[in-house]
């Protein structure tokens, strides 16, 4: 796989994970919800492990292509910006549009 296949590859990745926890009722894929149903908690828990995901195999990807570089807290910050901006048109569908 070439450079910039992986590099897409990631970002889709990265767009269907920051949006997985809000288009499904079950508790990462495959448990059934509470009995109050999955709240905001709930997916917002699912985001963050969902994220973590992707971004291992951003790094994995890395690896894979060449010399993985360390990143200072400034990286990751940015990172979950992305990670929330991604997550917008699912947060917007299920919780803000009645």
């Amino acid at each position: 796989m070439d450079v910039s296949a992986s590099v897409w590859l990631v970002l889709a990745v990265s767009l269907a994970a920051a949006n997985l926890p809000f288009f499904t009722e079950r508790l990462f894929l495959a448990v059934p919800p509470p009995a109050g149903g999955k709240g905001l908690a709930w997916r917002l828990l699912e985001w963050l492990v969902y994220c973590s995901l992707a971004t291992a195999l951003g790094r994995y990807v890395e690896g894979r292509i060449g010399q993985v570089y360390p990143q200072g807290w400034e990286f990751y910050a940015a990172l979950t910006c992305l990670y929330l901006t991604f997550a917008f048109p699912g947060f917007v569908l299920r919780h803000l549009r009645r």
